[in-house]
């Protein structure tokens, strides 16, 4: 079942969604040579609990992080460690928290430091990219299958970067949020024709959107600790997500600050006023 919002609760899912865009930006900021993954965990913890909220990954399925950090070919769910960045490091860091039962959940890719090749910028650059082209396509009418044609395809129609090409990681994705933080539906990066179009896009629908690309192979494996996900060949990878509510009067970025107002716009889409003001 795909549980469906009112416009009340869909604020409040907004208030969850910035007190996690709080927490990442504090990361953002403290993501720098030197410090550890666990010290940037202890950033995202404090956020949390300063705005009275509570992580809603901390304990999921045993998983002992607040936010999930995953440097350069760890892809996804990588466990906040010892693990000291360094200059010409990639982390995504991935955050959620819950406010009165209502859930958030949000992910950016950092450049550490300075030496990245253009193919590392342009690898964040293209992810992020294709996130907001699936936000655009969050509107009345379409069906699942459109999120996902939108990611696929704004990431096939990229040049290819000088060393490798893009591989849109097969087997996770996005996901419907709410009561809870991993529900229906499951939104793939990609179209998969045998799973049919999918679900109508309908007023109340709350998804996160989360591509996951590396500059090599789509194909992944899990480490011993059943968390960290990694790349097969080595290559990097970078992960960015937002969640969306669709409201009556379109698109809501629960988890910008501005609720997507600036980059929907360039796409030629008006994001939904702000519940919150």
């Amino acid at each position: 079942m795909v549980e469906i919002k009112t416009p009340e609760q869909i604020a409040k899912m907004r208030e969850a969604g910035l007190v996690v865009a709080e927490a990442l930006k504090a990361c953002r900021e403290a993501a720098v040579p030197g410090v550890t993954t666990k010290e940037l965990d202890a950033v995202a913890a404090k956020v949390i609990a300063d705005h009275g909220a509570t992580s809603n990954f901390l304990g999921y399925h045993g998983f002992t992080g607040t936010i999930c950090s995953s440097v350069n070919d760890v892809v996804v769910h990588g466990i906040p460690g010892d693990l000291e960045l360094r200059s010409g490091d990639v982390i995504s860091i991935d955050c959620g928290a819950i406010v009165d039962g209502w859930h958030g959940d949000a992910a950016i890719t950092v450049l550490v430091g300075d030496g990245h090749g253009e193919e590392l910028h342009e690898l964040s650059r293209v992810t992020e990219a294709s996130m907001w082209a699936g936000i655009a396509a969050v509107r009345k009418g379409n069906r699942l299958q459109d999120v996902s044609r939108a990611i696929e395809s704004y990431i096939r129609r990229q040049p290819l970067p000088p060393k490798g090409k893009y591989g849109i990681v097969e087997g996770y994705g996005g996901h419907g949020i709410g009561t809870a933080m991993h529900m229906d539906p499951h939104v793939l990066n990609y179209v998969d024709r045998g799973r049919g179009r999918g679900p109508k896009l309908v007023e109340g629908l709350c998804i996160a959107i989360e591509p996951m690309v590396s500059l090599g192979t789509p194909h992944t494996h899990v480490l011993e600790d059943d968390w960290t996900v990694k790349t097969n060949d080595g290559t990097w990878a970078a992960h960015w997500e937002h969640s969306v509510a669709l409201t009556e009067q379109g698109p809501l970025v629960l988890t910008a600050f501005d609720g997507g107002r600036a980059e929907l716009a360039a796409l030629g889409v008006t994001a939904a006023p702000d519940p919150l003001g």
